[in-house]
């Protein structure tokens, strides 16, 4: 099956993420993304936009890994600890995703992530054939 959007006619046009996505293939759970390099630095240290950007050129690279692309990507869940970073983080977002294939979303604030210079966490599940 190839992955289906699911937006039901009864509700708002959803931006920047789906309601829901089907699509077949093995279950892939990624862990949280965060803003380290392959060395282990911290890239963009007080800089959100830095930080998304690097924790989804994570994801792509764990998600490459595991023998898919980016469009296997069927749910994220984003912390950020400020909700000003939204903005930021929906870019990098657009960037690693295409228009109206985004997977379904969940955007949540925190009040810290594992290390305290860390502002944003990407988690995924991948449905890879």
């Amino acid at each position: 099956m190839a992955k289906q959007i699911i937006s039901p006619p009864s509700m708002a046009a959803p931006t920047g993420y789906s309601y829901a996505v089907k699509k077949t293939g093995t279950p892939v759970f990624i862990a949280g993304q965060v803003a380290l390099d392959g060395q282990g630095r911290l890239i963009g240290e007080g800089d959100a936009a830095a930080q998304a950007e690097q924790a989804f050129q994570n994801l792509r690279t764990v998600v490459e890994a595991c023998g898919g692309t980016m469009e296997d990507v069927v749910k994220i869940t984003i912390y950020a600890t400020d909700a000003a970073y939204r903005p930021a983080i929906a870019a990098a977002r657009q960037r690693h995703f295409k228009e109206g294939q985004y997977p379904a979303s969940t955007y949540l604030v925190v009040s810290a992530l594992a290390l305290p210079q860390l502002l944003v966490e990407v988690e995924a599940v991948a449905m890879i054939a």
